[in-house]
């Protein structure tokens, strides 16, 4: 790697994220060194923390490669690699074939067809939730909707959803589960997070896709089995690291944008009142909730030959990490960047899905019906929030996290 000085404070240490995004220590790496060396378990990277600078690796993957060393900050090993990677950790052609088998599930047709479910589950969770007055709007809102409608897409049923929620949440935190945990006996080091509830997962997922071999059903992990891209389908391996994303993105991020949302428009309420009396502010806000929110901070990619990036040197095989949570919030792209404003224009537009380009995110649009659907009932029902106790964040570098979130809930006709 080229000789820099490392700038700032530890970007990878959980405890800077105790009480959200630092956003100081962001504008000062934008201001001073935007790319600039970090370390990370002894090993040095280059953290990315422009929005140009972070499209501009995005959009190069022929330079910054997703598949050599693969996107999580720790290096792995050969061993670890093959028996960790997923779709998101690959490079054409290989991400090709893979996108090509799961795009299916996530047509604007398909999309379309979840809605009615969504509505279903969003009305109820919001009138449970006023009923009741006083709420942990995480475990009334922001985690089962999520939840629920990727368990009700993929098939699974409605009584696992709690079982994949908590495996959900050991991905990011298995602090005390041991190691055999669900029967595993694979070695940590070769799951995705080091996390046993990895290995469980994986077991469920090829479980459900034995029987929907056997038994087709109109559900989404029917349409994975059944893909085809170029006469090929689905290997075993990629099937069952494919559910394990769905079942992780298709949870973990939106409850963490719906949960930081919520928290905005609390810290807002103004925003909320605007909302309320301008539905047709609706795509903006949940395009700013998803700017605000920024629910994975990072992914790592790799240099696969000596280049230059923003004037840095950058050379073969050095880490390149871009940060999503400070591109998010760069003032040469966002004015006000760290005001919540439902009235931003979409364009520039976010990227917390990633910039456009082979890796933006698959399920993008299920998370953006999901949180449209929620905020549209939430103007029908007249629900308004406030805050009744302190907030506990999840405990992460990596993904931007709230694990509680006391509130009162109210009804104005």
């Amino acid at each position: 790697m080229s000789v820099a000085d490392t700038h700032g404070p530890d970007i990878t240490d959980p405890g800077l994220y105790a009480d959200g995004i630092p956003h100081e220590v962001f504008a000062t790496l934008r201001r001073e060194a935007p790319v600039s060396q970090q370390m990370y378990e002894g090993r040095p990277f280059w953290a990315v923390t422009r929005y140009a600078d972070l499209v501009t690796v995005t959009r190069d993957p022929e330079t910054y490669s997703s598949a050599r060393g693969m996107t999580n900050l720790p290096d792995l090993t050969e061993e670890q690699m093959n028996a960790r990677r997923s779709i998101i950790d690959t490079d054409r052609p290989e991400h090709i074939t893979l996108r090509r088998l799961g795009m299916p599930a996530f047509t604007g047709h398909k999309v379309k067809g979840y809605e009615e479910v969504t509505r279903e589950i969003a009305v109820q969770l919001l009138e449970d939730a006023a009923e009741a007055g006083s709420v942990d709007l995480v475990s009334a809102v922001s985690a089962p909707l999520p939840i629920r409608v990727i368990v009700n897409i993929l098939g699974v049923p409605e009584e696992d959803a709690d079982m994949l929620v908590q495996w959900s949440d050991e991905l990011i935190d298995s602090t005390g589960v041991p190691a055999d945990a669900y029967g595993n006996t694979t070695p940590l080091e070769l799951l995705p997070f080091s996390a046993p509830a990895s290995h469980a997962l994986f077991e469920y997922g090829r479980a459900m896709r034995e029987e929907r071999t056997r038994q087709p059903r109109n559900d989404l992990v029917t349409t994975l089995v059944e893909a085809r891209y170029e006469g090929e389908a689905l290997t075993d391996h990629d099937f069952k690291n494919m559910f394990h994303v769905l079942v992780f993105a298709g949870n973990e991020t939106t409850r963490t944008a719906i949960s930081n949302g919520i928290k905005a428009f609390v810290d807002n309420p103004d925003q909320l009142e605007l909302l309320h009396a301008r539905p047709e502010l609706v795509e903006n806000a949940v395009e700013e909730i998803i700017r605000y929110a920024t629910p994975v901070l990072h992914m790592r990619r790799t240099a696969t030959r000596d280049t230059e990036l923003a004037g840095v040197p950058i050379a073969t095989d050095d880490k390149v990490v871009i940060y999503y949570c400070s591109a998010n919030f760069d003032e040469s792209e966002f004015p006000e960047a760290l005001t919540f404003d439902i009235t931003r224009p979409i364009k520039p537009p976010q990227v917390s899905f990633g910039a456009k380009g082979p890796h933006h995110c698959l399920g993008a649009p299920l998370a953006r019906m999901e949180i449209r659907v929620l905020l549209e009932e939430m103007i029908r029902l007249g629900i308004r929030f406030e805050q009744s106790g302190p907030i506990a964040r999840t405990r992460s570098n990596f993904v931007n996290g709230i694990a509680s979130f006391p509130v009162t809930v109210t009804r104005r006709t």
